[in-house]
């Protein structure tokens, strides 16, 4: 041992730096070690908070946070639809939109975010629907400051500006500004509404990603309605293009009509459903089937306090990690009854889809984030689904076909570039589309967990996937060590992404790699535990980058991930490796700290709007800090118990 290296004490039981004193530490020195006992303490409670969570159902539901932008949307849809059916409603969402204003004026996605152009702009035209509507100067400073002035053709290129070549939001905001009054006379708005080209819903799905229609794979429906909207108000000039799109109106009217579960909601999302049921009532298709179902949906998922949440839950994705979280020790889910551990899993066998979606058409095998009708199977909740089956019990026949038709179907969605997307493989140029790597990592994770339960030839095919995976990870890794993941961020953090969650989610799943089957790991993964190191602040803390806001979440992953690697590093390495190591015992202690103070030893968990959900929608879990510190304090804990072992 390099004199001054992190050790774990194994006489004391306690994460610790070497040095005088018992533990390995001055006591009372800022690099004390942490008890034994406050450990296992936290770690109980909060494993009894997630429980408690649970009841006795057969799987987890969560609860995500309230949004302006999703309240906002959903007034203006059903005061247009119709204003008196849905006073209360309505009166109830501009209660809650005025309430959760924040000081400077603007609104956030959730009530924890900071101001954004389109949260702030969305809930501003909401608030032209009051019935006695009011001067909002605060709104419209901040307006003013963001866009330079509130005049239409200002916010529209602040809007454009915002998204891009991304058209899946962009448009619809601008429609519903229009609509809401709020870009000035209709004959001078609607041209600055973009024309999405309805007319390509016609074409047959598998050849839709070569038409770069500017929208992502799961906003269909959008394409459709708000090209029709637009198209009812402001026709081409040209009389052949004009012609078209009035040839296929028809079209655009059945993708919708098609595309949309029984229950009306599009993806179980607020924002998506209101924007489509306004545009067809905009469109003068107000009496149709898809508005009447998209209004029973904002109708039965408004909240009591008059608010919505961007999509109703994420259970069946919250499930799947609650479950990994428990059984993060040896006697994890030896807490959860026998009885209710199945149920969990014949719950979530249930969720898989064996048909082909009847909605996107996806192959059958994988599993959506919830068990509402309007999930769709997608590339990180099958394998968190794969990874829970894999620790809710003895694999019997149901579950072993379930998993080996999930791998199949991961394998299937694998893009060229060996790196999996969310939906759709080769879909198309914009990120919710193309391979990222936190899919990538979580299907190495799932792959490797069930190589040792497949016959020899998909064990093949699943050795060159995970190669070809490990190949794309490498290939994105920045030079500091660093990945970008596409589905979580940090609003504090440059670019607003989370580095910290990336890496420390494709450091996670290169750990659970078998020596040898991957020669670029070691490296990654050194690379990775470096930027992590360097990322820590100086109160043991992590944010989503170098110097940003710090969360419970993203500091309990970074604690995971740099227990996993320092197993990894030193099994592949050896003890040769010595100090090339580095400091990661002290950081993970210091970190361990953090968590502790800041959850009050497992007592509460406010959790953080860390997800990032379509169209850069930010959210907030509230099981998420569960359960990841759920997760961190029972590695801190196994790693602790191996090395007092030694």
């Amino acid at each position: 041992m390099v004199a001054g290296q992190p050790a774990i004490d194994s006489t004391a039981g306690q994460i610790g730096p070497a040095g005088p004193g018992p533990g390995g530490a001055v006591p009372d020195s800022p690099h004390a070690p942490i008890p034994s006992a406050r450990i296992d303490a936290a770690l109980a409670r909060t494993r009894a908070h997630l429980l408690a969570e649970l009841g006795q159902a057969s799987h987890w539901r969560g609860r995500l946070s309230s949004s302006a932008l999703a309240t906002g949307i959903a007034v203006v849809a059903l005061h247009r639809i119709d204003a008196v059916a849905h006073r209360q409603r309505i009166h109830a969402g501009l209660a809650w939109i005025r309430a959760h204003a924040n000081p400077d004026g603007g609104w956030g996605d959730s009530p924890e975010s900071p101001s954004n152009l389109a949260a702030t702009l969305l809930a501003w035209s909401a608030l032209a629907c009051a019935e006695a509507p009011e001067p909002c100067p605060a709104a419209e400073a901040w307006l003013t400051q963001a866009c330079g002035s509130l005049d239409g053709a200002a916010i529209s290129a602040a809007i454009t500006r915002r998204y891009g070549d991304d058209r899946t939001f962009a448009a619809p905001i601008l429609m519903l500004c229009t609509l809401a009054g709020r870009l000035g006379p209709a004959p001078q708005a609607w041209p600055l509404v973009v024309q999405l080209p309805f007319e390509f819903c016609s074409v047959p799905a598998p050849i839709w990603r070569w038409c770069r229609l500017g929208v992502v794979s799961y906003a269909l429906p959008a394409l459709a309605a708000v090209g029709l909207v637009r198209h009812r108000h402001l026709p081409s000039v040209n009389p052949f293009r004009r012609w078209l799109r009035n040839r296929f109106v028809g079209s655009a009217l059945t993708v919708t009509e098609r595309m949309q579960p029984a229950n009306g909601g599009y993806e179980e999302a607020t924002p998506l459903t209101a924007f489509v049921a306004l545009a067809l009532h905009a469109a003068g298709y107000g009496d149709h089937v898809v508005v009447a179902r998209a209004t029973r949906f904002l109708v039965a998922s408004v909240r009591d306090d008059g608010s919505w949440p961007i999509d109703t839950d994420l259970a069946t994705w919250v499930t799947t990690l609650s479950v990994q979280a428990l059984a993060d020790t040896a006697d994890g889910l030896a807490v959860v009854p026998h009885e209710q551990r199945t149920r969990i899993r014949t719950w979530l066998l249930d969720q898989q889809y064996v048909v082909p979606h009847p909605l996107t058409g996806a192959a059958p095998g994988g599993w959506a984030w919830t068990d509402l009708p309007g999930g769709m199977p997608d590339a990180d909740d099958t394998p968190s689904a794969l990874l829970a089956l894999r620790l809710l019990g003895d694999l019997d026949p149901r579950a072993k076909t379930a998993g080996l038709r999930a791998l199949g179907w991961l394998l299937g969605l694998q893009n060229a570039d060996g790196g999996i997307p969310s939906f759709c493989r080769g879909w198309g140029r914009l990120p919710f589309d193309r391979s990222c790597p936190d899919l990538t990592a979580h299907a190495l994770r799932a792959c490797a967990a069930w190589r040792t339960e497949v016959g020899p030839a998909l064990g093949r095919r699943l050795d060159t996937a995970m190669r070809t995976m490990g190949g794309f990870l490498g290939r994105t890794q920045d030079k500091d060590g660093a990945w970008i993941p596409l589905w979580f961020g940090n609003q504090h953090a440059p670019g607003q992404t989370s580095r910290t969650f990336g890496t420390a989610q494709v450091a996670l799943a290169l750990s659970s790699l078998p020596a040898g089957l991957l020669p670029e790991r070691e490296p990654m993964l050194l690379r990775a535990k470096c930027w992590l190191l360097a990322a820590q602040h100086e109160d043991g803390s992590w944010g989503g980058d170098r110097g940003t806001r710090p969360s419970i979440e993203e500091t309990a992953l970074a604690v995971r991930s740099l227990s996993a690697m320092g197993s990894a590093l030193g099994s592949a390495l050896g003890s040769a490796l010595g100090s090339a190591l580095g400091n990661e015992l002290q950081a993970i202690r210091r970190g361990t700290d953090w968590l502790l103070d800041q959850t009050e030893d497992g007592r509460r968990f406010p959790p953080s709007p860390i997800g990032l959900y379509f169209s850069v929608l930010w959210y907030s879990e509230r099981l998420y800090p569960v359960i990841w510190t759920a997760s961190a304090l029972a590695t801190v804990r196994s790693q602790r118990s191996a090395a007092a072992g030694i």
